[in-house]
């Protein structure tokens, strides 16, 4: 079975234009540059656009998976709560003729939308080249086992499959996460001791192999 691709916060918020703009939401990812072309310049894209590249859980109710309701005072009716405003898919709070329900699954709801998951915690590793001695300081997703992370290091070395990767002298499995490898993340012992966690950053070291492989 094909792993899901994980995606930090950071990530995500770089896709924040109405060209290319993505929201992430109840720990999945969604790129809905489709949803704003197709409702390019209609007023009602307007929350979206505000909030591009950011996390909307909030306007979930993660239990139902579905926008969160309030009842209307004046009406007595369940209706949708969106304090932004009205957006696509969402019904007009009053019965209206020119309103064209037929899109099938909101948007919300489509997995069509969906590119990844958004990572529960990310955490930040040093890679060391001892061959060249650089050094590279790369946020990851906890979720990552070590094969996702070499394809984020193939920007700074497009030979990374070549060397062998080790942690404290010991070869790291490449089919298993940080913590798996005995990586441990310790930003909450950082932080119940109030100490700067940018202090001590992991690292792993890489060692050449002269096969000259690349992914």
């Amino acid at each position: 079975m094909q792993r899901p691709k994980y995606f930090t916060p950071r990530e995500v918020s770089l896709h924040s234009t109405l060209d290319d703009l993505w929201l992430s939401y109840l720990g999945k990812v969604y790129d809905l540059t489709p949803l704003v072309n197709e409702f390019k310049g209609d007023v009602i894209l307007k929350p979206i656009i505000e909030c591009a590249g950011k996390d909307i859980s909030h306007w979930f109710d993660p239990k139902k998976k579905d926008i969160l309701t309030h009842i209307d005072p004046l009406t007595g009716c369940l209706k949708y709560y969106t304090p932004r405003g009205r957006f696509v898919h969402v019904p007009p709070p009053c019965p209206r003729t020119d309103w064209a329900n037929d899109f099938g699954k909101p948007w919300w709801r489509d997995s069509y939308y969906e590119v990844g998951l958004l990572s529960a915690k990310t955490r930040w590793i040093r890679i060391i080249n001892t061959l060249t001695s650089e050094e590279q300081t790369l946020e990851v997703c906890s979720e990552e086992i070590l094969e996702e992370i070499v394809q984020r290091y193939l920007r700074y070395n497009s030979h990374a499959a070549s060397y062998t990767w080790k942690h404290n002298h010991l070869n790291l499995d490449m089919t298993k996460t940080l913590c798996e490898n005995g990586i441990i993340d310790e930003d909450e012992d950082f932080y119940q001791c109030r100490m700067d966690h940018d202090l001590h950053t992991e690292s792993i070291c890489l060692y050449f192999n002269d096969d000259l492989t690349e992914f």
